[in-house]
């Protein structure tokens, strides 16, 4: 099946290569962060994580996001996801991949993951964290891997296949309410010091990762002759957004326990990514345009739902697909 993935026109070449060229750059960097060490990224004792583990969150979360294809057509039988479940599980295995990569290059040495390894300690949360997110990935790989190839030859997939489908929807969740266990347990971060974290998590990884799905399903039918199809993408689009809706609902309150209990050390996060704190404010425009766009996605999807003609309504869900996926990537990077 591999053999399919070097056939293709001159379009898809072309993304090929753009895709290569892009990776070439980031690999090259990468090396010269390398040789040069962390330092370079502008981390420190006072700020010991950044935009990679901000992209590692947030990718954990779209690969936990998949499950909201999944667990529908296999457990509710709704048939209509049965065209864009592939896409789901393929979305997944390449953002725990991305996930796991990002952590490598945080590490400074990739050699370093090894004493994950051999050295093995269970009362680590970033040891289970890892082990979660390895089995998701392995899940995903069998799963897509004998779906994919049944759906080919217009077969149905193995028996064996149906119990680790299960397990891969049981599983979702737990890789996201892991990876909110590595912020949430830290008494010296008020911001996440909160047991709500791990509900927003998994509440903003139902909203971001069929986001992530919609913009994907209709460049694919922009350009390939694959229609994932309306109904589907219409499906998704009411999925994001009940998630958002509760996703904003678990942060308002978060809001209320930090200013109505005045703990000083809880306001003072809120204060500086909203308003700034003592002159420094570079992440107020982008917290408030994360919220801007999370309200406006809110809001426009009753415009799609009692729109008359598709060829607008799929403009209003493209719209809206983008102003979800980013609303949900500023609010988490701005986070860090």
């Amino acid at each position: 099946m591999l053999e399919l993935a070097l056939k293709g026109d001159k379009k898809y070449w072309g993304l090929v290569i753009a895709l290569l060229t892009l990776s070439g750059v980031g690999f090259a960097v990468y090396l010269k962060q390398l040789d040069f060490g962390l330092g370079i990224t502008g981390m420190s004792r006072d700020v010991s994580w950044g935009f990679y583990i901000a992209q590692f969150t947030f990718l954990v979360g779209v690969a936990a996001g998949g499950v909201m294809v999944v667990l529908p057509k296999y457990l509710h039988d709704y048939k209509a996801f049965g065209r864009i479940t592939i896409l789901g599980e393929f979305l997944a295995i390449s953002a725990v991949t991305m996930c796991l990569l990002f952590i490598i290059v945080d590490l400074g040495q990739p050699m370093r993951i090894l004493n994950v390894l051999l050295y093995p300690s269970p009362g680590s949360v970033l040891f289970w964290d890892m082990i979660v997110l390895n089995v998701y990935l392995l899940l995903n790989i069998v799963i897509g891997w004998n779906v994919l190839e049944a759906e080919r030859n217009n077969v149905h997939y193995v028996s064996w296949v149906k119990p680790l489908i299960i397990i891969s929807i049981i599983w979702a969740p737990a890789i996201h309410t892991v990876t909110a266990y590595l912020y949430c347990g830290l008494p010296g971060r008020g911001f996440w010091l909160t047991a709500i974290l791990a509900p927003r998590f998994l509440a903003s990884a139902f909203a971001s990762g069929p986001a992530l799905l919609i913009l994907l399903c209709l460049i694919i039918r922009r350009f390939t002759k694959f229609d994932p199809g309306r109904e589907q993408i219409q499906s998704l689009a009411k999925i994001v957004t009940y998630a958002i809706i509760i996703n904003v609902f678990f942060f308002l309150c978060e809001v209320f326990v930090v200013f109505y209990s005045r703990i000083p050390s809880h306001m003072s996060h809120l204060q500086y990514l909203f308003v700034g704190l003592h002159g420094h404010g570079a992440l107020v425009p982008w917290m408030w345009t994360a919220m801007a766009f999370m309200v406006r996605h809110m809001t426009r999807y009753s415009a799609v739902k009692y729109h008359k003609h598709f060829t607008e309504k799929e403009k209003y869900i493209y719209n809206y697909g983008v102003s979800n996926y980013l609303g949900q990537r500023l609010n988490l990077l701005s986070s860090w």
